[in-house]
């Protein structure tokens, strides 16, 4: 398979992980009404999610530089669809977690195996601009995610989300297996995983990638996790909700595209996270101000473009150094960010403070800019 005609199956596994959080958004609400949870609690589905998808990013990215990305991908997705299958038949709310944490698990081969994938594939300025057209695509997610989700939810609850999840992945499983290339290279050097992990926790560069990436995500996830109750408590229908990532994904999108094209037109990286970083902040002062207003969606597009524009070029650049062992560096990175992410997550559930946690999150990304260019200067 040429690189052309791998481009769509890569993207729609990259979109994968992202619009199995965002369908299942709509949901918490409807969640917290069956299992009789607090919002707090229900919130923390999302947390739990993220903390078992980066144990999954670990295993296949592991596993993927050991016996293959096309195997790992398989496997991933059928522990997907077991795992939701289970989640339909769960009567507790600690049961639907422990489905949720199992889905999350094999949600990630979607994430780390398709980034190894594409690193096989590409390199250097051409990996970047994949990136940057990865990125166009996956603004599509939360208007899909959103919008959908909040659809089958107003129909069926939240039991439509879920087989609406299992048959996304029996899909992609089934164009997988058709259609995925194994891009593993043959002499492929013996990677202690150990000796990798040391050399990363003293890389500098992959801690400030990785808390990029969880600041941006968190600023990002935390109004999927925490909006559906802001909508409650301003007495919009949850279908509004839906609605709002539509005009959220046309944010991600022209933030990816503007990535795109001044990356074409000579701008560095770093200059484009620094940007992203100040239009997030502008975008969680803005939230803040109007969170007692329908009106906080409008600086939410702020937001989005920011990790529309921001996380491509993370990414591009994140594992330059690691060219020998691809999949572990990958999975490595992954489950720093992710443990990351979790733990925001986590904080922005227990908190129920939008404006503050965007805030907060922009605020990080741009003193690492500052701290990244007096280090290169």
């Amino acid at each position: 398979m040429n690189n052309r005609n791998l481009l769509p199956l890569a993207i729609a596994l990259l979109m994968f992980p992202q619009i199995a959080q965002t369908l299942y958004s709509p949901a918490l609400g409807d969640i917290g009404r069956v299992f009789k949870v607090s919002p707090e609690a229900a919130a923390q589905t999302l947390s739990v999610y993220f903390l078992a998808f980066a144990v999954g990013v670990v295993v296949w990215g592991r596993l993927c530089d050991r016996i293959g990305r096309r195997p790992v991908m398989l496997v991933g997705l059928a522990i997907y669809a077991v795992a939701t299958v289970i989640a339909l038949r769960v009567s507790s709310f600690n049961g639907l977690l422990l489905a949720q944490g199992l889905a999350a698990f094999g949600a990630a081969v979607g994430s780390v195996v398709t980034q190894t994938l594409l690193r096989d594939r590409f390199k250097g300025a051409e990996l970047a601009q994949v990136f940057s057209l990865v990125g166009i695509a996956l603004a599509a997610s939360p208007a899909i995610g959103l919008f959908s989700g909040a659809s089958l939810v107003e129909a069926f609850g939240y039991r439509g989300v879920l087989i609406a999840l299992v048959l996304i992945a029996a899909t992609l499983w089934l164009w997988s297996c058709y259609a995925l290339p194994e891009t593993r290279p043959q002499q492929t050097p013996h990677v202690c995983v150990w000796e990798t992990l040391a050399r990363m926790l003293r890389d500098v560069g992959i801690w400030r990638s990785a808390l990029w990436i969880a600041a941006f995500n968190v600023a990002l996830f935390s109004y999927y996790s925490l909006g559906p109750f802001i909508f409650q408590r301003l007495n919009l229908d949850a279908t509004w909700f839906g609605y709002s990532g539509v005009i959220l994904a046309l944010g991600s999108g022209f933030g990816a595209w503007a990535n795109r094209r001044l990356l074409q037109a000579g701008f560095a990286a770093m200059q484009l996270i620094r940007l992203a970083a100040v239009t997030g902040l502008l975008g969680g002062i803005g939230v803040w101000w109007l969170q007692d207003s329908g009106a906080f969606v409008l600086p939410m597009l702020l937001i989005v473009l920011a990790f529309g524009m921001a996380i491509p070029n993370i990414l591009g650049m994140a594992l330059v150094n690691y060219s020998d062992r691809l999949g572990t560096a990958g999975a490595l990175l992954g489950l720093i960010y992710y443990l990351l992410i979790g733990a925001g997550m986590m904080l922005a559930g227990w908190s129920q403070a939008l404006g503050e946690t965007l805030i907060a999150c922009s605020a990080v990304a741009l003193l690492l800019t500052i701290r990244a260019t007096k280090a290169i200067v």
